[in-house]
């Protein structure tokens, strides 16, 4: 994603955009709306390329229904009766750009209304800048497509679409999983429809000719499905799982506590010796750099294969390499940054990360450390969006792409500051030319960022 679009979503009102990066850096005061921003890029994710109804309440996010969804003015200006988000991809212009995508450039945009106490995405449209389609679902349940091309515009009606004609009640109605009418499904029924009979096809008013056979390939490419190789976003708890003194073993199911981390790691040591020694490789790295750790090992209790384990990690010293200790007998932050750090580097994980608060419990010199894997895994094609409180994570990334230290560049990392603006909050995106100097899209620095820094180190040196 390039871009996500918002409007009248929990505190957010007028409809604004925020640049995303391969390194995405959210800050501001608290309850500025940064959480409710990483649960909506996995909202409209889920959308687009799963094609679910969307599940607000879904770990570790919990936005709750409608009424405290949609955005809230108070006295006359009451609860907005729908809000509107979406994103684009393909439009960005970094040095990571032709490794992210190279799809024409596309941009999808929701409209969500009252269903029951819940939300329900009654139109999704999609456009390219030449052509869009609109799946729009009735009050009724009906559904409809709705085609623009420069040459025209035409409607399919419910009754062309076959068993995607209607959404209406059942049971399980209210169930996160159920299904969409898929977007690609309606597509590739409306290209069958313009060349076997045009004429059932609903036109705008002056089109009077079919949609080409080009125009038709850019409906098509309008679908999401190629991109749902991807995998899903994973996203973090701001407080991770507490270690444990022994675990035993169970199916590893993935959370966003880092409550299997444990279990995924003993797996990958017992069963795939080669991925272990790569995985265990890059976590010590990181552990040596963040000054935590320098080794990590799964200890197997009784010698018996599959029985109770423990995740142990050892210092070493500068005469000799110092025992083993079990992780909950180290620093707190081990514990909390670990299946942070697991999911991030291991083989074959997503391509996109949504992170609350990974530095929490840790030391200044590992947040720093931090800033720095977010930059490598950036580099790498991956998508990375963390919320974060720190300072110290914030510069090492600063100094990192001043330094060329990593690779990349500063078009690659994008700062959303969250501005509290009355009874609203605002997202100014922000960002570093190459020597590390702060820039905004509108040229125009907030007044608040940095704000709360600079007294705090004003007062430190007594000024």
């Amino acid at each position: 994603m390039d871009q996500v679009t918002v409007a009248d979503f929990r505190c957010f009102y007028l409809q604004q955009t925020a640049r995303l990066a391969p390194l995405t850096l959210l800050v501001g005061e608290n309850s500025t709306g940064k959480t409710s921003f990483l649960a909506l890029v996995r909202i409209l994710w889920d959308i687009a390329f799963r094609e679910r109804l969307p599940d607000f309440k879904e770990p570790p996010y919990d936005l709750g229904t409608f009424d405290e969804i949609a955005h809230y003015r108070g006295g006359r200006g009451g609860r907005a009766l729908s809000f509107q988000a979406g994103f684009s991809i393909g439009t960005a212009n970094g040095s990571n750009r032709s490794r992210r995508s190279k799809r024409t450039p596309a941009h999808y945009h929701f409209e969500f209304r009252r269903d029951g106490s819940g939300v329900l995405p009654h139109v999704r449209r999609a456009a390219n800048g030449r052509t869009s389609a609109e799946c729009r679902i009735a009050n009724d349940g009906l559904v409809s497509l709705e085609i623009a091309t420069p040459t025209g515009g035409w409607t399919l009606p419910p009754r062309h679409l076959g068993a995607a004609d209607r959404f209406a009640s059942s049971p399980g109605w209210d169930s996160p999983q159920r299904d969409l009418p898929p977007f690609g499904y309606l597509l590739r029924m409306f290209q069958r429809v313009a060349h076997s009979d045009p004429e059932r096809l609903e036109r705008a008013d002056g089109t009077e000719h079919p949609p080409s056979d080009k125009e038709l390939g850019e409906i098509v490419r309008l679908s999401t499905t190629g991109l749902r190789r991807f995998g899903r976003p994973f996203a973090s708890a701001p407080v991770r799982s507490e270690p444990r003194r022994t675990y035993d073993p169970t199916h590893a199911i993935s959370d966003p506590e880092g409550e299997h981390i444990p279990m995924f790691l003993a797996n990958v040591a017992r069963t795939d010796s080669k991925t272990w020694h790569l995985l265990k490789r890059s976590i010590e790295r990181f552990g040596r750099a963040s000054g935590l750790f320098d080794e990590i090992g799964i200890k197997v209790l009784g010698g018996k294969t599959g029985g109770p384990f423990q995740v142990q990690v050892r210092k070493l010293g500068t005469r000799s390499k110092g025992p083993h200790r079990n992780i909950i007998d180290v620093g707190y932050g081990v514990s909390q940054v670990l299946p942070v750090v697991t999911e991030l580097l291991r083989p074959k994980g997503p391509r996109m990360f949504l992170l609350q608060q990974p530095e929490v419990h840790l030391h200044p010199s590992a947040q720093a450390a931090l800033g720095s894997l977010f930059c490598e895994l950036a580099v790498s094609g991956r998508q990375v969006i963390v919320e974060t409180h720190s300072d110290h994570l914030i510069d090492r990334v600063r100094m990192d792409v001043r330094d060329g230290r990593t690779g990349l560049k500063a078009e690659d990392v994008s700062i959303l500051y969250f501005e509290r603006d009355n009874l609203s909050v605002t997202i100014h995106s922000l960002g570093w030319d190459p020597h590390g100097n702060l820039i905004a899209e509108r040229d125009v620095v907030p007044t608040g960022y940095r704000r709360f820094f600079r007294t705090e180190r004003r007062r430190s040196i007594g000024l």
